[in-house]
């Protein structure tokens, strides 16, 4: 799948979590968009979860830094962002959501990460 339609579906969905939050919500959604296009690759999770452990191993074992923001860690709670999100890890490409553990795996499967992470910078070769 192409960056731009990984990006297109992941636009979408932001929209969607926006509609309908207090403000405070919204400050976290703000703050989530702002931590996530800081770099080409960002990963939410937390510290202790495997599914998180796995998503990071295998963008580093692709050759990606990718940026990891563990929600537990964080010196203000990240119990907000973790409800913005829903589950975990979320898995951020060039700014946009691509999706959880299932839709890395995917593309991974499928061959189109590696162009996908390309596309978006992560990698160089």
């Amino acid at each position: 799948m192409p960056l731009t339609q990984v990006l297109e579906e992941g636009k979408g969905r932001s929209k969607k979590m926006d509609q309908g939050k207090t403000e405070e919500d919204k400050a976290m959604y703000k703050e989530m968009r702002r931590l996530a296009s800081q770099s080409a690759v960002v990963v939410f999770g937390n510290s202790d979860c495997c599914m998180c452990h796995v998503a990071k191993q295998l963008l580093i074992g692709l050759g990606v830094a990718p940026t990891v923001v563990d929600l537990d860690l964080l010196d203000k709670p990240g119990g907000n962002i973790r409800a913005i999100l829903c589950r975990l890890p979320a898995v951020f490409v060039g700014g946009m959501f691509l999706g959880g553990i299932e839709s890395l795996m995917a593309c991974h499967i499928n061959g189109s990460l590696v162009p996908i992470l390309k596309e978006a910078g992560a990698l160089w070769l």
